[in-house]
């Protein structure tokens, strides 16, 4: 579920729709979390799909870290990305906005996070564009995301959550809050897939 403070509008036509925020969302707030309307797919139920739903699958879903793909059921499948990214993860099934976020701004996050397939062209025009998301960024790129994202995460607490009843691991989250060292990197959701595959 995408944060209450957020709503869909059209940025041009090689990117289609986004996600911006309507009012300001302080940097450690919650602005996804996944939740139990959002639909898993495993590999073998994409393959079963026509074509048409396959290529939706393509286009508004993310694989998690069991090679599921997930499609959220409202506007968070519009979060479009970049590679400087607003809104980032780390271990757990939400993302956190890791600076502060103005209104009429677009919530981002990367899609190198996301356990891609396979290598695509960037088109987000950051001073700090990649050129190409591509299925590796994880391994490469991670260390710089969780420095990011942990910075923002111990401001979980003191900033005002609207998603936190629906938040998985609410323990382990608050036992990491207590204690740094517990906390979950964003390796956490890699998917290693085979080579070739």
């Amino acid at each position: 579920m995408v944060h209450p403070h957020t709503e869909i509008r059209f940025v041009n036509d090689i990117i289609g729709w986004g996600v911006f925020a309507n009012r300001f969302i302080p940097k450690g707030t919650i602005i996804w979390a996944l939740d139990s309307l959002d639909q898993h797919f495993t590999p073998e139920q994409v393959a079963a799909m026509p074509a048409y739903a396959q290529r939706q699958i393509g286009i508004y879903a993310y694989v998690d870290s069991r090679s599921n793909h997930i499609l959220c059921w409202d506007h968070a499948r519009f979060f479009n990305h970049s590679c400087a990214a607003n809104c980032l993860s780390v271990g757990y099934d939400f993302e956190l906005a890791i600076r502060d976020i103005q209104p009429g701004e677009e919530l981002t996050d990367d899609y190198g996070t996301l356990n891609p397939a396979e290598t695509f062209p960037c088109h987000c025009g950051s001073a700090s564009c990649r050129q190409s998301v591509l299925p590796d960024d994880m391994l490469r790129l991670g260390e710089r995301w969780n420095h990011a994202a942990r910075e923002a995460f111990f401001l979980i607490p003191k900033v005002h959550q609207p998603l936190w009843e629906i938040v998985r691991d609410r323990t382990e989250i608050e036992a990491a809050l207590a204690e740094p060292p517990r906390l979950r990197p964003i390796h956490h959701h890699y998917y290693a897939r085979a080579v070739g595959a």
